[in-house]
């Protein structure tokens, strides 16, 4: 039996994408059954900086190329967030607990026809910009409140 506190949190950086009308880019995820929404987030690769791996996730999951984003922020620390039961031994592979995440705030400046989820290993089926408020009450639960603490790290920039 895989004992929680046994397991590491996976390093991850997390997007929050904005764009000129102060609304948040979610995507609906492809492997979730409910069709849950998340921001752009990955894991980090040994020898890469959060800020590198952000810039990276960002273009792996929208197509949106560094260029036509400006970083705005980062979380001061680590936020983490505990895998339910259902997926704790599951989700990669079973070797993390959940995530431990830095979190930046990236402003668009490019236009949504930039935005290409059709990656080639896509994690999103839809995408839509959300007001705060609506990407909370669309996002699994057991990520809602690490993302009320990003969005209210950022709420000043937002």
């Amino acid at each position: 039996m895989i004992r929680r506190e046994d397991l590491p949190y996976r390093p991850c950086a997390g997007i929050v994408l904005v764009n000129s009308d102060g609304h948040v880019f979610a995507g609906r995820r492809i492997d979730h059954a409910s069709g849950a929404w998340q921001m752009p987030q990955g894991g980090i690769d040994e020898g890469e900086t959060p800020r590198e791996a952000a810039l990276r996730e960002l273009e792996e999951e929208t197509g949106i190329a560094r260029d036509r984003v400006e970083i705005a922020g980062e979380t001061d620390g680590w936020l983490t967030y505990d895998l339910p039961d259902d997926l704790l031994g599951r989700a990669w592979q079973g070797a993390y607990r959940g995530q431990r995440q830095k979190w930046f705030l990236m402003r668009f400046h490019g236009q949504d026809d930039e935005i290409r989820i059709a990656t080639d290993h896509p994690e999103f089926s839809a995408w839509n910009w959300l007001s705060c408020d609506e990407l909370l009450d669309a996002i699994v639960p057991f990520k809602r409140d690490v993302y009320s603490a990003v969005l209210a790290a950022f709420r000043e920039k937002l």
